[in-house]
């Protein structure tokens, strides 16, 4: 049985298991010959720090530009595209790191997701972590846990 895959969607979040998840991302979408595309998720203390002014919004987007930056350059013949969320809201209750990658996935009509689990190590940037065991029940594409 063969699988199409055109999209390979790679929430990050800045923790060392998202970056190795991107590394999973980048060969299955090199093996599969489709594009990738990098979420980075926001965890709670930047998404409202952005919203109260105390951190700057354009330093947050100069991050990810950098990451995906350092990303792109690993690529051979896989295109990479890449979007900002928050994922959790204080207008929207149900907004967890695990909707947002789902809603992304839907949106963007991914075809498999990589996601990291959580870390042995508890780190303020590991926002993905407890999302992987969300994302794995209600996903409706494969996806991979690494």
């Amino acid at each position: 049985m063969d699988i199409e895959i055109d999209l390979v969607l790679a929430p990050v979040d800045g923790s060392e298991e998202a970056e190795r998840g991107v590394e999973y991302a980048i060969a299955i979408a090199e093996r599969y010959g489709a594009d990738m595309h990098l979420l980075h998720v926001l965890d709670q203390r930047v998404a409202r720090g952005i919203e109260t002014g105390d951190v700057s919004a354009e330093t947050v987007a100069d991050q990810h530009r950098a990451f995906t930056a350092r990303i792109r350059d690993q690529l051979d013949d896989v295109h990479l595209s890449h979007s900002s969320a928050a994922g959790f809201s204080d207008q929207r209750l149900t907004q967890t790191p695990g909707s947002v990658i789902l809603d992304a996935a839907e949106e963007l009509d991914a075809d498999f997701l990589v996601v990291p689990r959580e870390s042995r190590m508890e780190s303020e940037s590991a926002t993905l972590g407890k999302a992987a065991l969300y994302v794995l029940e209600y996903a409706s594409q494969p996806v991979l846990s690494v």
